[in-house]
């Protein structure tokens, strides 16, 4: 999580570091998470899916659908989505990370189209529109401005298309990573600088990267969220809230029967994800 805000600077600048260093960033990260457990690419060459067991039972059969998965990494939940028989495509603004994608796609005879595009760009980078839009778990913090990212939502639906959401809560990131999970230590509101944060990568479960790269990222409230959308001119028809995260990232967490971590019956319960579903 992103700790220190580094406020102060160059605006005009700022707008211009935050989309190059986390690229760089990301860039950076990707060989260790080829070689991750958290993404487990082995799994996937082997036939698994890289999605939750809730996102596929909510989304249902998917066959025959379009679907544009957007900030897709190295495009291992685009590719499952195709496993399940959607048409898909997958974008993202790392190059290095679209060529990892399109050769999995090559490798395990999954047909997907790969953009490399900023995300703020889709609708002029992809020329169509989709069934639904999905947005996978911890992309939203990487982007800055709300509004126009849920433009960008509209522009890609087809009438009556669903945006799909499934994120960290934004209370997660308020929670102390050196505690129990229980105490809050950081912010609600992220500055509109966003937080900076240096060094390596770190993801719970056992797995740090070797990348020592800065990135810049952006807590969004749930009701910046679902107010940007509704400005858009989409309409919310869920808003679930999550008492369980897909990583074990407190000690003394409890696996549940459908993969995810909730908090011993001796802790607080409190949202770690929430599912937001919206159409157009």
């Amino acid at each position: 999580m992103p700790r220190q805000n580094e406020g102060g600077q160059d605006k005009g600048r700022q707008d211009r570091d935050w989309r190059e260093q986390n690229r760089e960033m990301w860039d950076a990260t990707l060989p260790g998470h080829l070689k991750s457990p958290i993404y487990n690419v082995e799994a996937f060459r082997a036939g698994a899916l890289s999605l939750q067991k809730l996102e596929v039972e909510d989304l249902g059969d998917v066959s025959g659908k379009s679907l544009v998965h957007l900030q897709c990494h190295f495009g291992l939940d685009t590719l499952s989505w195709a496993r399940l028989g959607a048409k898909v495509t997958g974008l993202d603004f790392s190059g290095e990370a679209m060529a990892v994608a399109r050769q999995l796609a090559e490798e395990t005879g999954l047909e997907a189209r790969f953009v490399t595009a900023d995300v703020y760009d889709a609708p002029s980078a992809l020329g169509e529109t989709y069934d639904i839009v999905y947005t996978g778990i911890g992309a939203l913090p990487w982007l800055p401005d709300m509004d126009r990212w849920a433009r960008v939502v509209r522009d890609l639906l087809k009438p009556g298309g669903e945006l799909y959401l499934f994120e960290f809560h934004p209370l997660e990131w308020m929670l102390d990573e050196q505690g129990d999970g229980t105490r809050l230590r950081y912010p609600y509101f992220t500055p509109p600088e966003g937080f900076r944060e240096g060094g390596a990568v770190t993801y719970a479960g056992g797995y740090e990267s070797e990348a020592d790269a800065p990135s810049v990222q952006w807590n969004h409230p749930l009701g910046e969220v679902v107010t940007a959308l509704i400005r858009a001119g989409l309409t919310i028809t869920e808003l679930r809230e999550l008492d369980r995260n897909i990583l074990n990232t407190w000690d003394g967490m409890v696996q549940m029967e459908d993969g995810l971590y909730a908090m011993p019956p001796d802790r607080p319960s409190l949202p770690f994800m929430y599912v937001l579903r919206a159409k157009l």
